[in-house]
């Protein structure tokens, strides 16, 4: 594959981008009501400071641009803006996938990289429904059985929830050359939480249908909003 691609990935979710609740600690939560509470104007600060301290990082370790696209710090402002939206029930209004990928030729990096943070798109979103799900049935609105059965539903699915994903955004790209002058390219996504969230549901009630009507009429109902924190 020496004349396409050879592939060197590195996937892993953004550390600093929102987590899902089924994973947030209270540190977080507490983090999540206090950006709900500062104005845009201190939002943004807030994001620009950690975009500037971030961007360093990525320059110190060798990060360029390709012509014609905004500075490794503006894509990065903008980025954790986005970061740090968040709606009336404290979920992130975009999902945020990152990849990176290693290849002779740029392009093909980099659509690989575009592909694998799609990829972790939908591992994110699969793990934000399973949220709904467990929360559903701690209210009793599922079953300890309709619920695993909607979970293992939910795991035959992910491939198809990642095909459903419509238009990501396209938030970062920057690349280095390695010594052996191999392009590694960096990519991060950002797809819209509520689109990716009856993306999802589609998916997963069609993958239902196969099973039992029934159930899924059961998850057509629930509340997809997913969790509001008091």
């Amino acid at each position: 594959m020496r004349n396409i691609a050879k592939i060197l990935f590195v996937l892993a979710f953004i550390a600093f981008a929102m987590p899902t609740f089924a994973q947030l600690t209270k540190e977080q939560i507490k983090e999540r009501k206090e950006l709900s509470k500062m104005t845009k104007k201190e939002v943004e600060s807030k994001a620009s400071k950690d975009a500037r301290k971030e961007a360093k990082k990525f320059l110190k370790e060798g990060w360029v641009i390709t012509p014609g696209t905004l500075p490794i710090e503006k894509q990065l402002d903008k980025s954790w803006n986005m970061q740090y939206e968040i709606d009336e029930n404290l979920n992130p209004k975009y999902i945020i996938g990152e990849a990176m990928s290693i290849g002779e030729v740029y392009d093909a990096a980099k659509f690989q990289a575009i592909e694998l943070a799609k990829q972790r798109i939908a591992g994110l979103i699969k793990t934000e429904v399973t949220a709904v799900v467990k929360a559903t049935e701690g209210n009793d609105q599922l079953s300890h059985e309709e619920a695993a059965s909607v979970e293992e539903a939910l795991s035959a699915s992910e491939h198809l929830i990642m095909q459903s994903i419509g238009r990501v955004l396209p938030v970062v790209e920057m690349y280095r050359e390695k010594t052996n002058k191999n392009k590694e390219v960096y990519v991060r996504l950002a797809y819209n939480y509520d689109m990716a969230m009856q993306d999802a549901k589609k998916v997963l009630r069609d993958e239902l249908k196969k099973k039992s009507e029934e159930l899924a009429k059961k998850v057509d109902c629930i509340n997809w909003g997913v969790c509001k924190i008091d």
